[in-house]
C-alpha cells in the first residue's frame, strides 16, 4: 500500500513529507483516490489539519473516512471558487468583525431614484398595463428554503394556507397568480406568440422533498410540470474560530458541521443550473424574485414590472413607505469618498447612525409626507435579465457575504457556538458598477406587504401599532386589501371591526376573496364591478371564475360563485343569509389543527349561497 500511496503522491507532484503535519491523515492516504488526496492537500494548505486529529488508523471506519471526503467534495463544488475561497473570505470577514470594522465607512447615504405609486390613479393603471404587456417575457423565482417552525407550524411554509376562507396555500396562490398573469399577457399578445411563464423554486435540504410532494400530489396546481424547476440550496461549512477552522460536527467526527448560507444563494444556483441562459435564449427580459409567505405580493407585481420597463431599471427593489427608525431596512444610495456608489438595503440600525455621521445630525427623520425618504425594503426584486446574466458571468452568482459570530466575551477571541458566512438575495446590487440603473418602486403597505413570519406568542408581544407579521395579521391583510380595492372601484364596503385573536388586535374587514384569474389588475376589477353594490362587514364573498361580473349586488351573508372560463355569469340582487362566522380558538389547543390555531380563529360556515357554473353559456345569479 505504501508504494501505491507514494506513486499517487508522485503523480500529483506532492512531496511525501507534505502530510507529515497530519500523521493520522497520512496513515490513511492509501484509502483515498487521487481526487480525495488533492482535497486533503487543499485542507492542509488552508490550515485544517485539526479535522483529522481523531482519525484512527486504516481498517477502522474506512467507509466513514471516504464519506468525509465525499462531503468535502460537495462543499468544494457548491461554493463559487471552492473551499479555498470560502476560508479566505471567512478569515477576512472574521478579522473585520473582531476589529468592529464598519462596512459603510467612507460612504455617504442619499435617496436613490425611484417611483412612488398611488394605488388606483391614472399613473398606477398605466404602469399596470405596461406590466401585463411585459410579464409574458418574465420568469418568476420563489425563495422557499424555510420550514414553518418559527410560525408554530411544522410543515413547509409554502404549504400553509394564506387564508382560511378558501384554504388556499401559499404555493397554490403563487402558481394561480403566475398562470393568471400568463393568461392576461397571452390575451394581449394574441395569435401564435403565446408564452408559458417559467417558475423556479429554490428549496433546501429541509424543504426539497416536501415541496416536490406538494407539487406532484396536486398536479402542480394546474401549471405544466415543464414550467417548474426546483433548485436545491446546499449548506456551507461552519467555522469554529477567527482563523476560520472548519467545525467538526459534534455528533460525528467524520463530518464537517454545516448550516444554511442564506437566500443569496439563489443567484449562484440560477447561474450554475444554466436556467438564466435558457431564459435569455427564449427571449425573456425579466426575472422576478419573491419570498415564501407574502400573500399580497402579486397585487403589486404588474405595476412594479411596468415601472422597471418604463424607467429602464436593471434592478428594481419593491418597497413600502417606512417610518423613520422603523425596524425594517431602508433602500439607500451609498456614495464612497473614492467615487464608488451602490444602491442597496441598509438595515435600520445602521442607517440612522450612518446619516448622523455624514452631516445629518437628526439622523433618519420623516419628511413632509410623514415617512422617511428612505423606503422600506421588502426583499422582492425585479431584475432585467440581460444585464443580470452579464454580471453573473463575472461573479458566478457570488453575493457579498457577512458573518455574525456570537463571541464568548469582549476579547472576541472565542465563539459561543460555531458560525458561518451568510448572504442575502437583496445584496446583489453591491457588486454592480455605478452605471447600473438601480431603483425602487414604493407601493402602499396594505396593497403589497403582509409577510407571515412570527408565531402567536411572539406576535402578541409586538408593541401596539407595529405590524404583527403573523398568520393572523397576514390573513386579515388579504381581506383588507380586497375590501379597499373594491371600495376604490365604487363598491360600498362597511368599515372593519376590531377583534382580538391570539392576543393580537386586528381589523376584521369583509372576507372577500377572488381567484387571481378573475382580476390581476385594478382596471380588470373596475371592469367587472358595476352599478350600486354593497357588502356588509360580516359578509364573505368568494369569486372563482374569469368571467364573473358583479352588478347591483347587495350582500349580507356568504356568497360563493365558481365558473368555467367559457361561462359568463352576472351576479346581482339582494343576498342575505346567516353567513360564515369567525370563532375564537386557543393557540395552545392541540385538538385544533396547527394551521388554524396559529391564527386564533376558525370559520364556522353556517349558511351560504353557493353556485357553480360548469358549462359554457351566459347566466344570471339573482336570489
Amino acid at each position: 500500500m505504501a508504494s501505491t500511496v507514494e506513486s499517487s503522491l508522485s503523480r500529483l507532484n506532492i512531496d511525501a513529507d507534505f502530510f507529515s503535519s497530519a500523521a493520522n491523515l497520512q496513515s490513511n492516504l492509501g484509502l483515498l483516490s487521487s481526487e480525495q488526496i488533492e482535497l486533503a492537500k487543499m485542507l492542509l494548505q488552508m490550515g485544517q489539519s485539526h479535522l483529522f486529529q481523531h482519525w484512527p488508523g486504516p481498517g477502522v471506519d474506512d467507509d466513514e473516512k471516504k464519506g468525509f471526503f465525499d462531503q468535502v467534495a460537495r462543499l468544494n463544488a457548491n461554493y463559487p471558487g471552492g473551499l479555498v475561497s470560502y476560508i479566505k473570505n471567512a478569515r477576512e470577514l472574521l478579522a473585520d468583525s473582531k476589529e468592529g470594522k464598519n462596512p459603510f465607512d467612507g460612504f455617504t447615504p442619499s435617496v436613490p431614484t425611484g417611483e412612488v405609486l398611488t394605488f388606483g390613479d391614472v399613473n398606477f393603471m398605466k404602469f399596470e398595463e405596461t406590466g401585463i404587456q411585459e410579464v409574458g417575457d418574465a420568469a418568476f423565482v420563489l425563495v422557499a428554503g424555510g420550514l414553518g417552525e418559527r410560525l408554530g407550524y411544522n410543515g413547509i411554509k409554502v404549504a400553509l394556507p394564506c387564508e382560511t376562507t378558501t384554504g388556499t396555500c401559499f404555493l397554490l396562490h403563487y402558481i394561480e397568480s403566475i398562470l393568471a398573469l400568463q393568461g392576461a399577457s397571452n390575451r394581449l399578445r394574441g395569435g401564435e406568440n403565446q408564452r408559458e411563464i417559467p417558475f423556479a423554486i429554490m428549496t433546501s435540504d429541509d424543504t426539497h422533498k416536501r415541496t416536490v410532494e406538494l407539487l406532484e400530489s396536486n398536479d402542480y396546481f394546474g401549471m405544466k410540470p415543464t414550467q417548474v424547476k426546483l433548485l436545491k440550496q446546499e449548506k456551507v461549512a461552519c467555522l469554529d474560530d477567527n482563523d476560520a477552522r472548519l467545525a467538526v460536527d459534534p455528533h460525528n467526527k467524520y463530518k464537517i458541521q454545516t448550516k444554511p448560507h442564506g437566500h443569496g444563494d439563489v443567484h449562484s444556483l440560477l447561474y450554475s443550473s444554466g436556467l438564466l441562459n435558457s431564459w435569455l435564449d427564449a427571449g425573456l427580459k425579466w426575472v422576478l424574485f419573491f419570498q415564501d409567505t407574502n400573500g399580497l405580493l402579486f397585487k403589486a407585481i404588474p405595476a412594479s414590472l411596468g415601472v422597471s420597463s418604463v424607467r429602464k431599471f436593471h434592478v428594481n427593489s419593491l418597497a413600502v413607505p417606512r417610518k423613520a427608525k422603523e425596524a425594517i431596512g431602508g433602500i439607500a444610495k451609498l456614495t464612497h469618498a473614492d467615487g464608488r456608489s451602490m444602491v442597496i438595503n441598509v438595515e435600520y440600525n445602521q442607517l440612522d447612525p450612518l446619516l448622523r455621521a455624514t452631516g445629518h445630525p437628526d439622523g433618519d427623520v420623516n419628511d413632509e409626507t410623514g415617512y422617511s425618504p428612505f423606503p422600506g425594503n421588502i426583499n422582492q426584486l425585479i431584475l432585467e435579465l440581460g444585464p443580470y446574466v452579464e454580471e453573473l458571468k463575472k461573479t458566478r452568482g457570488a453575493i457579498k457575504e457577512f458573518v455574525n459570530p456570537k463571541y464568548k466575551d469582549a476579547s472576541k477571541t472565542a465563539f459561543k457556538s460555531s458560525t458561518r458566512l451568510e448572504c442575502m438575495m437583496q445584496d446583489y446590487p453591491k457588486t454592480l458598477p455605478p452605471t447600473a440603473r438601480v431603483g425602487f418602486t414604493v407601493m402602499d403597505t396594505w396593497l403589497g406587504y403582509a409577510p407571515v413570519k412570527n408565531n402567536p406568542e411572539d406576535a402578541a408581544k409586538v408593541p401596539k401599532g407595529n405590524p404583527y407579521h403573523s398568520a393572523t395579521s397576514g390573513e386579515m391583510a388579504i381581506y383588507r386589501a380586497n375590501s379597499l380595492i373594491l371600495r376604490k372601484a365604487g363598491v360600498q364596503i362597511d368599515d372593519p371591526v376590531h377583534q382580538v385573536f391570539n392576543g393580537q388586535e386586528v381589523e376584521v374587514w369583509s372576507r372577500i376573496i377572488w381567484k387571481p384569474k378573475w382580476a390581476v389588475t385594478y382596471s380588470e376589477v373596475k371592469s367587472k364591478v358595476t352599478g350600486n353594490c354593497s357588502i356588509s362587514q360580516r359578509s364573505t364573498m368568494v369569486i372563482n371564475g374569469r368571467n364573473i361580473f358583479v352588478e347591483d349586488l347587495s350582500l349580507d351573508g356568504a356568497l360563493v360563485v365558481s365558473s368555467v372560463d367559457d361561462a359568463e355569469v352576472k351576479v346581482g340582487g339582494s343576498i342575505q343569509n346567516e353567513g360564515w362566522v369567525l370563532e375564537n380558538v386557543d393557540c395552545k389547543d392541540s385538538s385544533v389543527p396547527e394551521e388554524i390555531r396559529i391564527r386564533g380563529f376558525r370559520i364556522n360556515k353556517a349558511e351560504q349561497l353557493e353556485k357553480n357554473y360548469s358549462e359554457p353559456g351566459k347566466y344570471e345569479l339573482e336570489p
